[in-house]
C-alpha cells in the first residue's frame, strides 16, 4: 500500500515542492542505505558520493583528480604520503583532519563493510600530522589510487557521538544511524529520508570547491515501473530518468522536450552458480550438485541465445561477451579472450546426459527486478531457453534490497549479477569475484562459494606483480582457467541511455554516474 501510495503523490510531492533550480529524478530503485560502506551498489555509491567524498575523486572521463587530498606520493614500494586538503569543514562544521581519514579507513575494513576487500588495500593508514596521513601497504599493490577512490570519508567526531563507528550490517537488517543521517564534506547535505518514497539533499553553500551545476536541491523517487517513470518523464513530473526502458527509447527519442543521452556502461551482467553446497538448494535434485559438475555448467552456458536477448529483449542495447571483467580494457581488448562459447543447445543437452541428467532438472534463479537494464525479463528469458533442454528454471525475481540481502548469505542456487564503476582494471572483478571466500572482503562477491586453487593462486598473483608485463601475462592466465572453468556465466555489457528534459544538462560517464555538481537546468521549455 505505502508503495502505491506514494506513486499516486507522485505528482503533488514532486511539483508542490522548490521550482527552478531543483532536479527531480528517478530510477527504479531506492538507495540501499545511506551507510557509505554498508552496501557497495552503485546507485547507492552515486548518492552518497554527493555527500561524501574521496582522497581522491574521478574528473569527467574518469581520471583521477585531486579532492580531499591535495597531493600524493609514493615514498617506496609499500608506502603513500597524502597531503590533505586545508580549511574543509563537514556538514555541521566540524573541521576535516588526518583523523577522519584513519577512521574511515579502518571503518571501511570491518567485516559488515562491503568495501573491506578495497580498504584492506590500501594497508594500515596513519596520522602523521592533521593534514597528513601515510598508508603502509602489506603487500605491493599495482592499481593502489583506484582503490582509494573507493573510500568516503566520514567524520570520526560525528561517527563517535552517533554511535555510528561500526559499519552497518546490512544482511542482517541491522539499523543505524547513519543508515539514515549522513555528514559528508561534499557539494550537497542530505535533508530528509524516506526509504523507498522520497530522499531530499541540498546545496552545501560552505562547500570548499568549485560546483559548476547550478542546482539548489534534488528530490529522489523510486519508481519501479517502466511505464511510470517513462510517463512521469514525459508530463514534466521529473526532470531526469537514470534508467529509461529499452522499449521506450525510440518514443522519448520522439518526445518534443526530451532528449536520451547515449552511453556504453562499465559493467558486465552474468550468472553466478551455487558450487559450494553438495546438494543445491531450491532443485529437485537431492544428495548431489548439479552444479558442481562442468558440464552442466557449460550445457547451461551453450543453450544461451545471447544474440536474441541482445536483438529482442535488449533492442540492441547490449554487448555479449565471454569475458567476466566490466569493460574490455580490463581483458586488453584481446578478441580471444572476449569470445563466447557458441550457441549450441544440441551439444547442452549431451552435455547435460554425459553428466547425468539426461531429463533435466529443476532449480531456481533469484534476480533483482530493479536494479539492471532488463533483469527480471533477462532471467525469464533464460529460464525460457534453458527449458529447451530439460533445465526447468523458476525466476525467483525481488527488490534489489531484499535480493542482495538474500544472494549475500548465499541463499541461492543460481542468481543473476552485474559488477561494473569506474575502475577498469580487471583486480576490481578478479578478488571480489574469482577468489576463495576468506577474511578481509577477498572472495567477499564469490556467491557461488567454489574453491578453484589454481584461479585463486593466479588471481593472488596478479594482485600484487608491480611489473606490467608480468601482470598482463597473469591476468590472461587468469581469463584463461575462469573459461576453461566456467564458475560464471558472462552474458553481456550493458548499455546506458539516460532520458532528461530538454532543459536539463548532465555529464554521461561510462560508470552510469550521474555528478549533481555538474547539471545545469536552463529554463523550462
Amino acid at each position: 500500500m505505502r508503495r502505491i501510495f506514494a506513486l499516486g503523490l507522485l505528482g503533488a510531492a514532486l511539483l508542490g515542492s522548490v521550482h527552478g533550480q531543483t532536479l527531480r529524478w528517478a530510477s527504479s530503485g531506492d538507495p540501499l542505505t545511506m551507510d557509505p560502506f554498508a552496501q557497495n551498489e552503485t546507485l547507492t555509491n552515486q548518492v552518497n558520493a554527493q555527500v561524501y567524498e574521496f582522497l581522491v575523486a574521478r574528473d569527467k572521463q574518469l581520471k583521477l583528480v585531486p579532492q580531499l587530498a591535495l597531493e600524493w606520493k609514493q615514498a617506496s614500494a609499500l608506502k603513500w604520503i597524502f597531503k590533505l586538503r586545508p580549511g574543509v569543514k563537514f556538514h555541521d562544521g566540524r573541521p576535516f583532519t588526518a583523523d577522519d581519514v584513519v577512521f574511515s579507513v579502518k571503518r571501511a575494513q570491518q567485516p559488515s563493510s562491503q568495501i573491506a576487500m578495497y580498504a584492506n588495500a590500501m594497508g594500515e593508514a596513519r596520522k602523521v600530522d592533521d593534514l597528513t596521513v601515510e598508508f603502509t601497504l602489506p603487500q605491493v599493490n599495482p592499481i593502489f589510487l583506484q582503490h582509494v577512490n573507493t573510500v568516503y570519508i566520514m567524520s570520526r567526531g560525528w561517527a563517535e557521538e552517533n554511535k555510528a563507528t561500526k559499519t552497518q550490517d546490512f544482511a542482517s537488517k541491522e539499523e543505524s544511524y547513519a543508515a539514515f543521517h549522513a555528514n559528508g564534506t561534499g557539494p550537497f547535505q542530505l535533508v530528509s529520508r524516506e526509504p523507498d518514497s522520497k530522499t531530499v539533499f541540498k546545496r552545501n553553500s560552505n562547500y570548499w570547491g568549485p560546483i559548476e551545476g547550478n542546482l539548489q536541491q534534488v528530490i529522489y523517487t523510486p519508481i519501479k515501473s517502466d511505464a511510470t517513470r517513462t510517463a512521469a518523464l514525459v508530463s514534466g513530473e521529473i526532470d531526469f530518468l537514470l534508467d529509461p526502458s529499452p522499449r521506450d527509447l525510440d518514443r522519448l527519442r520522439a518526445t518534443p522536450s526530451v532528449k536520451v543521452v547515449d552511453g556504453p556502461e562499465n559493467r558486465i551482467i552474468f550468472i553466478g552458480l551455487d558450487q559450494g553446497r553438495d546438494e543445491l538448494l531450491y532443485s529437485n535434485i537431492k544428495g548431489k550438485n548439479p552444479l558442481k559438475d562442468l558440464r552442466v555448467r557449460r550445457a547451461l552456458y551453450q543453450a544461451i541465445d545471447i544474440n536474441t536477448i541482445r536483438d529482442k529483449l535488449m533492442n540492441g542495447q547490449s554487448a555479449p561477451t565471454g569475458a567476466l571483467v566490466p569493460s574490455p580494457l580490463g581483458s586488453f581488448n584481446d578478441p580471444a579472450i572476449e569470445a563466447r562459447l557458441p550457441f549450441d543447445p544440441v551439444l547442452a543437452q549431451k552435455l547435460l546426459s554425459d553428466a547425468g541428467y539426461p531429463g533435466g532438472f529443476e532449480f531456481t534463479l533469484d534476480c533483482p527486478n530493479n536494479r539492471y537494464v532488463n533483469d527480471e525479463r533477462i532471467c525469464m528469458a533464460l529460464a525460457s531457453q534453458w527449458a529447451k533442454i530439460g533445465v526447468r528454471t523458476k525466476v525467483n525475481a525481488q527488490p534489489k534490497a531484499l535480493f542482495f540481502s538474500k544472494v549475500e548469505k548465499l541463499d541461492t542456487s543460481a542468481y543473476l549479477f552485474g559488477w561494473g564503476g569506474s575502475i577498469t582494471d580487471p583486480e576490481s572483478i578478479f578478488t571480489s569475484h574469482y577468489r576463495k571466500r576468506g577474511e578481509k572482503g577477498i572472495g567477499e562477491y564469490n556467491r557461488g562459494n567454489f574453491k578453484d586453487d589454481e584461479l585463486d593462486a593466479l588471481v593472488a598473483a596478479s594482485s600484487r606483480e608491480a611489473d606490467p608485463d608480468k601482470r598482463q601475462a597473469l591476468i590472461k592466465q587468469v581469463f584463461k582457467r575462469e573459461a576453461e572453468q566456467i564458475h560464471y556465466i558472462p552474458l553481456h555489457r550493458q548499455f546506458i541511455p539516460w532520458a532528461a528534459r530538454s532543459h536539463v544538462s548532465v555529464v554521461h560517464r561510462p560508470d552510469n554516474w550521474l555528478e549533481w555538481r555538474w547539471i545545469k537546468l536552463a529554463s523550462k521549455p
